[in-house]
C-alpha cells in the first residue's frame, strides 16, 4: 500500500499537459529584472551601479545577514538602471535591471555536460560553496539553502529530497528527475554529507512511475537512498505532510523539520546544489512550466532568472483570446499576476493560463455547516472558524485557533460548496497578525 499522510487532503483534476515532454531552452531575452530580494530574510545588498558591465554569474547582490542569499547576474550585458519593479504578489522590489549583450560567462563555472561524481569538498567547504551560490529552496518558498544546512548542534536523522509536484498542472520538476536524475542522486550524496548522515528518502507521487523507476535504478548504485513511491493527494508535497507520509513523525505546531531531526530540499534545489558545488555554478537559471489546456505549445523551459513572463509565453504560442488570469505558479497555491512584465525569480515553478469562465467567482454563499473544510483541512484546523473571527477582526482568538499552521494550501476553498473565500480570509488574517505582531 502506497504511503501518504492520515488527515485531510482531496483529490483534484491533474492536468499535466506537459508531464514527460523534453525540457525546452528558452531563448536569452533582450532584457532581464532581477529583484534584490527573491528569498526569505532580509534583502541583497546591490553590489553594481548603473552603467557597469557584467557577466553570466556574477555576483550583482551580496546577502545582508544570516537570513539572505547572494543574487548572481543570469545575462551579460550593462547595467541599464537599478529600479523599483512590481513582483508577483504585487509588492515593489528592489532590481537590477540589464540590458543584454551577448552571452559571456564568468571563467570558473564548468559548462561542460559531464556528470562529476567524486565529491571531494569538506561538509563546511560545500556548505560554502551553497552559500556563495545564492542557493534557496525552489519548491516555492524561498528559504535560504545554507540556513538549513546548518543544523545549530541539532542532531540531523535524515534527509527527504520532495519529488511530490502534487499542484495540478506543473511538470517542472517531473521533467528534471527524468533528463537530471544522476546528478540529482549526486546532489542528494552532496548534501548528505554536507549534515553528516547516512540516511535519504526521494518521496515521489505514484502518477510520475517512469520518475520513480530511473531515480530507483540510479540510487541502487548509493548508500542509504531508498525512493519512496506516494498516494496520489493533494498537497502530499507540503513540507509537514511529506514527513508524516514518508517518517510518520509529525513536525510540532510553529517547529520546523530540523526540530524532529529532519531536513527537506526540493528536487530542483538538489539539482542546483549540484551545479553549485560540482560545477561552480550560480542559481542563475531554472526550469518552468508553461501551461494552459488552450495555449498551443505547453512545456517545460529552462529559464534565466529575471526574465519576463510575456517571453515565456510566447515560447508556449501566445496568449489565447479566451484567457481570464495568469497565475504565477500552479492553481492551487499560485497568485494570479496584474500583468506579464513580472520576473522570474528563483522561486518560480509555473505560468498557468486558465480560460475566463474558470476564473470566475461563483456568489458567495452561507455556511452551511457542512464541516467539509474541516475534514479536509490537511493541518487540522477549522478554517469556517478562522474566517469567521477575521471578519470579526478577533486575532488573537484566530491565532489560539492554529491560524499561524495554516500552509495556505487551498483545500478548504476548493471544497467548500457555499463558495466562501476561506483561504482569502485566512492569508489577510495571518498578515494582520504579522503586522501587529511587527507593531508590537
Amino acid at each position: 500500500m502506497l504511503k501518504t499522510f492520515p488527515k485531510g487532503g482531496i483529490h483534484v483534476d491533474e492536468n499535466k499537459i506537459s508531464a514527460s515532454k523534453k525540457i525546452n531552452i528558452l531563448p536569452v531575452p533582450d532584457k532581464v529584472y532581477i529583484p534584490v530580494s527573491q528569498h526569505l530574510g532580509a534583502p541583497s545588498k546591490i553590489l553594481v551601479n548603473k552603467g557597469d558591465k557584467v557577466k553570466v554569474g556574477q555576483l550583482i547582490a551580496e546577502k545582508d545577514g544570516f537570513i539572505s542569499s547572494n543574487v548572481h547576474s543570469s545575462v551579460s550585458g550593462t547595467v541599464e538602471k537599478i529600479d523599483l519593479i512590481t513582483d508577483a504578489s504585487g509588492f515593489k522590489r528592489n532590481a537590477v535591471i540589464i540590458q543584454v549583450e551577448g552571452d559571456e560567462w564568468i571563467d570558473n563555472i564548468d559548462r561542460s555536460n559531464d556528470i562529476k561524481k567524486e565529491i571531494s569538498l569538506s561538509p563546511e567547504e560545500i556548505i560554502n560553496k551553497i552559500t556563495q551560490a545564492g542557493i534557496v529552496g525552489m519548491g516555492g518558498a524561498t528559504f535560504p539553502s545554507h540556513v538549513k544546512l546548518m543544523a545549530n548542534n541539532k542532531k540531523i536523522d535524515c534527509l527527504i529530497i520532495n519529488g511530490v509536484e502534487c499542484e495540478p498542472y506543473l511538470t517542472a520538476d517531473h521533467n528534471l528527475m527524468l533528463e537530471k536524475s544522476e546528478e540529482i542522486v549526486i546532489g542528494i550524496e552532496i548534501i548528505k554529507k554536507a549534515l553528516k548522515i547516512d540516511k535519504a528518502f526521494i518521496g515521489i507521487e505514484a502518477n510520475k512511475p517512469d520518475a520513480i523507476i530511473k531515480l530507483s535504478s540510479i540510487a541502487q548504485k548509493f548508500q542509504g537512498i531508498t525512493v519512496q513511491p506516494l498516494k496520489i493527494k493533494y498537497p502530499q508535497g507540503g513540507e509537514k505532510q511529506l514527513i508524516k507520509a514518508i517518517t510518520k513523525k509529525e513536525v510540532p505546531s510553529g517547529g520546523l523539520p530540523i526540530d524532529i531531526g529532519i531536513v527537506v530540499f526540493n528536487v530542483g534545489t538538489t539539482f542546483a546544489i549540484y551545479e553549485a558545488v560540482q560545477k561552480n555554478k550560480p542559481l542563475i537559471e531554472r526550469v518552468i512550466t508553461v501551461t494552459g489546456k488552450y495555449l498551443s505549445n505547453p512545456g517545460d523551459f529552462w529559464v534565466r532568472i529575471g526574465t519576463p513572463v510575456i517571453k515565456l509565453i510566447e515560447a508556449a504560442g501566445g496568449i489565447p483570446e479566451n484567457t481570464g488570469k495568469i497565475i504565477f505558479g500552479g492553481p492551487m497555491m499560485g497568485k494570479a499576476i496584474a500583468g506579464t512584465d513580472v520576473p522570474v525569480i528563483k522561486g518560480s515553478s509555473g505560468v498557468l493560463l486558465l480560460e475566463e469562465k474558470e476564473t470566475r467567482r461563483k456568489e458567495i454563499l452561507n455556511c452551511i455547516r457542512c464541516a467539509k473544510c474541516v475534514s479536509v483541512c490537511p493541518m487540522g484546523l477549522e478554517p469556517y472558524l478562522l474566517m469567521s473571527l477575521i471578519q470579526k477582526e478577533m486575532y488573537e482568538k484566530s491565532q489560539n485557533n492554529g491560524i499561524l499552521d495554516c500552509m495556505e494550501c487551498g483545500c478548504c476553498s476548493y471544497t467548500c460548496p457555499a463558495n466562501r473565500p476561506l483561504l482569502d480570509y485566512i492569508r489577510l488574517g495571518k498578515n494582520n497578525i504579522r503586522k501587529l505582531a511587527k507593531k508590537n
